[in-house]
C-alpha cells in the first residue's frame, strides 16, 4: 500500500498542475483525451441545470444559472487545491517519516491534515517531518502552496475583465436592437441609414468582438457559464444576433454592400463552431426551425415599413438557407447545452427596452399626470 500511493501521489499532482498550468499560465486549447477541467465541468454543470428546471419562474431561473459560473470558478480552484493535497499526503504516506507531539502513531488521515497545513503554509508543528525526504516534501509543498494562491489572485482579475469586455458591447445592443435584440428590430433602426459606413463600422466592431470573445472563452472557458447582468441578454445571443444580420445582409438588401458583413459572418460562424467544440455541445437534427417562411414574411414587412428593400426572390430564399445552416445547428446546441435562449428573428412584442425602464416609472408618470392636470384646471 505505501509504494503504491507513492506512486499514485506524483501522478495526481503532476494531473493537477499541468491542468492547471494549461487553463491559468498557458490558456490556450490543448487536445488531449483527458483533462481534469474538462471532466470537472461535464459532472457539475447539467445537475445544476437540471435544478435550475424545477424553478417556475424565469427571472429566478436565470438568476440560479448566472451564480454557476463564478461559483464554479471557486470550486475549480478548490478541487485542484485538494488533488495536491491529497497528492502530497499519498507521497509523506509511501515514503515520509513523522513525528507527533505525545508519540502518536501516524496514519494517513492525520497525514492528509499535515499536508493541508503544509499546503496553506499554517506552520502549526504538532506533526513533524523527520527523514530528508519528507522535510524536502514538506518543503516543497509550502512553496507549490503559495506560489498556487498567488496565480489565484492573479487569475481571478483577468477572467473578470475579460466577461467586463464582453458585456459592454451587448449592452450597446440595448439601444440598437432592442431587448432582446432582433435582426429585424437592428436593420430597421441602423440599416436604412443613407451612409454606408455607419452600419460597416457597427458590423466591424463586432467582428473585433466575435474575435475577443472566440480567445476569450478558448483561454478561459468558464467565461461560457457566465451570464449578462439582464435576463433578456446574452453572449450567446449577440452573436446568434450578428449571424443573423449578416446573413440578411449578404444575401440582399437594397443600397447596402455586403464586404464587412460578410467577414463579419465569417468571424462570428468561427466563434460559435469552435465554442461549440469546447463545451462539448451536441448536434441536435431535429431541432426547431427558426425561421419560417411565414416568420421570413414578417421579417420582411417590417423591413419594408422602415425603408429597408430586403431581396426575397428564389436565388436569394436559397442562399438565406444555406447561411443559416452553417451556423443554427452550432447555435442551438449551445443553446441546450448552456441553457440560453436564442433571440428570434423579429419582435412579436411591444415592451420597452431595458434602458427605457426603471423602478420609479410608474411613480414619475402619475406625478407627470398630476402636473398635466394641475395646469388644466388652472386654466379653468
Amino acid at each position: 500500500m505505501h509504494a503504491f500511493l507513492a506512486i499514485l501521489g506524483p501522478v495526481i499532482i503532476l494531473a493537477v498542475l499541468l491542468d492547471a498550468f494549461e487553463t491559468i499560465v498557458l490558456p490556450r486549447r490543448v487536445q488531449r483525451a483527458f483533462r481534469l477541467t474538462s471532466w470537472f465541468y461535464r459532472h457539475t454543470w447539467p445537475p445544476w441545470m437540471r435544478i435550475s428546471q424545477r424553478i417556475p419562474s424565469p427571472t429566478l431561473r436565470e438568476s440560479f444559472l448566472g451564480y454557476f459560473g463564478p461559483l464554479s470558478l471557486i470550486l475549480l480552484l478548490a478541487f485542484w487545491a485538494m488533488g495536491l493535497i491529497l497528492g502530497f499526503a499519498m507521497l509523506q504516506y509511501g515514503a515520509g517519516e513523522h513525528v507527533q507531539l505525545g508519540n502518536e502513531p501516524i496514519g494517513f488521515g492525520l497525514l492528509l491534515y499535515h499536508s493541508g497545513e503544509t499546503f496553506f503554509t499554517l506552520g502549526y508543528g504538532d506533526i513533524t517531518p523527520t527523514s530528508p525526504l519528507s522535510r524536502a516534501l514538506a518543503v516543497m509543498e509550502a512553496g507549490l502552496g503559495f506560489g498556487f494562491l498567488g496565480v489565484v489572485v492573479g487569475y481571478l482579475p483577468v477572467v473578470y475583465s475579460s466577461f467586463s469586455s464582453r458585456e459592454i458591447e451587448i449592452s450597446m445592443l440595448d439601444s440598437r436592437a432592442g431587448s432582446p435584440p432582433t435582426a429585424a428590430e437592428l436593420l430597421s433602426r441602423l440599416g436604412c441609414c443613407p451612409d454606408q459606413t455607419v452600419l460597416d463600422g457597427i458590423f466591424r466592431g463586432w467582428e473585433r468582438w466575435c474575435a475577443d470573445l472566440l480567445a476569450n472563452h478558448i483561454s478561459y472557458p468558464v467565461l461560457c457559464f457566465f451570464r449578462s447582468q439582464h435576463s433578456n441578454q446574452s453572449w450567446l445571443g449577440a452573436l446568434t444576433l450578428m449571424m443573423d444580420v449578416t446573413s440578411l445582409v449578404v444575401v440582399g438588401i437594397d443600397g447596402i454592400r455586403a464586404e464587412q458583413a460578410t467577414l463579419t459572418f465569417a468571424m462570428a460562424r468561427h466563434a460559435a463552431v469552435d465554442v461549440a467544440q469546447l463545451v462539448s455541445a451536441q448536434y441536435n437534427p431535429h431541432a426547431p426551425d427558426r425561421l419560417s417562411d411565414d416568420d421570413l414574411e414578417q421579417v420582411q414587412r417590417i423591413l419594408t415599413g422602415s425603408g429597408v428593400r430586403l431581396q426575397l426572390d428564389e436565388d436569394a430564399r436559397q442562399k438565406l438557407a444555406e447561411l443559416r445552416s452553417q451556423y443554427e445547428p452550432y447555435v442551438d446546441a449551445l443553446s441546450r447545452r448552456l441553457s440560453i435562449t436564442l433571440p428570434p428573428w423579429y419582435r412579436t412584442d411591444k415592451k420597452k427596452d431595458n434602458w427605457q425602464g426603471g423602478p420609479w416609472d410608474r411613480a414619475i408618470q402619475a406625478r407627470g399626470l398630476g402636473a398635466k392636470l394641475a395646469v388644466k384646471d388652472e386654466h379653468f
